[in-house]
């Protein structure tokens, strides 16, 4: 992995050249697993459940649990979505325990999901209480209010993906450069040697941590966030 940003793996012959770089390619990896882990597990299920099926039928229970306490009730339909919002955050944080470049360290991809977030709270802002309430809303509770109330609502997009992507990058960085530093290290002692001996321990674990426990923490809060966003503008 490189720190200087997603490196261009193949450009498509179209429109003057379309450049595919590590996040896309990442990305349909995450996507193409998390298709086949969903179809593998949800196949020949039993009335009864055993095995694969108590595990997946707990995830789901607790999904819509923590839905329902977060948004109420009347938004389990968000339960699907939050649950695929995790399910690719977190799978997408965890590619650098792999070797491979997190799709989450690219801004456009916590940006797009950002988007979407914004779009969501929106429309369902609107759907709920109409179109005049929800631009009425941006006068409260003084029309002076106005410009801070506008520079609010699209701040909660921006700060949301510079979060998640600032906090995985940011691993992406710390780990790249102890490699870097132990592999130089050993070459130092060791006369040149290319096996970098001494690399061996520390950025593995740097690596779990950065990857594993963060990863989850960061598509957690990045749930919850829309979650509370959404249920915030709908309430």
């Amino acid at each position: 992995m490189t720190i200087s940003g997603p490196e261009v793996v193949f450009t498509l012959p179209f429109f003057g050249g379309i450049p595919v770089t590590e996040t896309v390619i990442n990305s349909w990896i995450v996507m193409t697993f998390l298709v086949v882990a969903s179809i593998l597990l949800t196949r020949n299920l039993k009335k009864i459940p055993k095995g694969a099926q108590v595990l997946v039928e707990k995830g789901v229970t607790m999904l819509y649990d923590m839905v329902e306490d977060t948004m109420g009730k009347d938004k389990l339909f968000f339960a699907p979505y939050i649950g695929t919002l995790f399910l690719f955050s977190l799978c997408s944080n965890l590619c650098g325990l792999f070797g491979l470049r997190p799709p989450t360290a690219d801004l456009n991809t916590t940006a797009c999901w950002a988007v979407i977030m914004f779009l969501c709270i929106q429309f369902f802002s609107v759907q709920r209480h109409g179109l005049k309430a929800r631009l009425k809303g941006f006068l409260e509770p003084f029309p002076v209010m106005l410009p801070m109330n506008i520079m609010s609502e699209f701040s909660t997009p921006v700060s949301m993906s510079f979060r998640h992507y600032g906090n995985i990058f940011s691993g992406v960085i710390i780990s790249t450069l102890m490699s870097g530093a132990f592999a130089a290290l050993t070459a130092m002692v060791f006369g040149g040697l290319q096996i970098p001996i001494l690399g061996i321990g520390i950025p593995a674990v740097l690596s779990i941590y950065f990857d594993l426990f963060t990863g989850f923490i960061q598509a957690y809060i990045i749930c919850m966030l829309s979650m509370v966003f959404i249920a915030t503008a709908m309430d």
